[in-house]
């Protein structure tokens, strides 16, 4: 039988794991994907330019022959597929990356409340300090979503991690001490509460490569100067490839990015399980 790793076990570990801490270095905060708007004017910019450099070669250089852009358009149209190709792939990781948080926030609003009916599994005392706390808790994993500021995101997190300790000790001390299949059972349901807060960070740090990035901008500045070498003549239509693939990297950015986008997982699970326990 496959052996379940406990909250503690977990915690152990990413006490000596650096990368699974609650907080992540302030370098990878300023990751410049994690601000949609400033990725669209930067790839914007960088794109147009790219054309006109093209634009400016063909100048120098004199126009194509008749035969070499019979060759020039087959290497343009196979670098703008594969362009749109690789698009389409970044676009379908960041829609993963997306479904993925929605589901951990439901997962997680599932998890706090099947805890919540569990408590009542212990005794009244223990029973009405557990659901004080998850009620506490369940406050935080709201904030957690919907708070951008990063001053107050630690706050969040230190606080996140009181209440979990207090949770945990909260189930514990009754389930060593009277070590039944009920008392289990509630143990194990703040094991998944738990837990769950774990997946859920884990899901907000998978971000797309920096790396797909990079070469996804190399491969979209060599398409925009072969559009400016190839086109007849300087004008403004140069302006359209650039931006559509600006547009296309703000999109893919904005649903990657957990906060700063505009399209983000609102916590409406937990946001309505929070509603029907404060109303208990």
């Amino acid at each position: 039988m496959q052996k379940t790793t406990t909250y503690k076990e977990l915690q152990a570990k990413a006490s000596r794991i650096p990368f699974l801490c609650l907080r992540l270095p302030a370098a990878v905060h300023m990751n410049i994907m994690y601000f949609p708007r400033l990725v669209f004017a930067i790839s914007f910019f960088a794109l147009w330019l790219a054309a006109l450099v093209g634009a400016f070669c063909r100048k120098r250089l004199g126009p194509l022959e008749k035969d070499q852009r019979e060759d020039f358009g087959v290497v343009q149209a196979a670098v703008l597929t594969l362009l749109g190709l690789l698009i389409g792939f970044t676009f379908s990781m960041a829609t993963n990356r997306y479904e993925q948080r929605k589901n951990y926030e439901e997962a997680e609003a599932n998890a706090i409340g099947t805890e919540y009916a569990r408590a009542g599994l212990l005794p009244a005392v223990d029973a009405a300090r557990v659901r004080e706390l998850l009620k506490n808790y369940l406050d935080q994993r709201v904030l957690f979503y919907t708070t951008s500021d990063r001053q107050r995101l630690r706050q969040i997190d230190s606080n996140t991690a009181q209440l979990q300790n207090e949770l945990w000790s909260a189930v514990q001390v009754h389930a060593v001490a009277q070590p039944t299949p009920v008392t289990a059972l509630a143990a194990s349901g703040m094991n998944d509460v738990l837990n769950s807060q774990g997946y859920t960070q884990a899901a907000w740090w998978n971000r797309i490569p920096l790396q797909a990035w990079f070469l996804l901008a190399a491969i979209a500045s060599g398409c925009n100067l072969l559009i400016g070498y190839g086109a007849q003549r300087t004008s403004s239509l140069l302006i359209v490839i650039p931006l559509a693939v600006s547009v296309s990297f703000f999109l893919i950015a904005d649903i990657d990015s957990p906060r700063h986008g505009l399209i983000r997982v609102q916590p409406q699970n937990l946001v309505a399980l929070s509603y029907s326990l404060h109303a208990q």
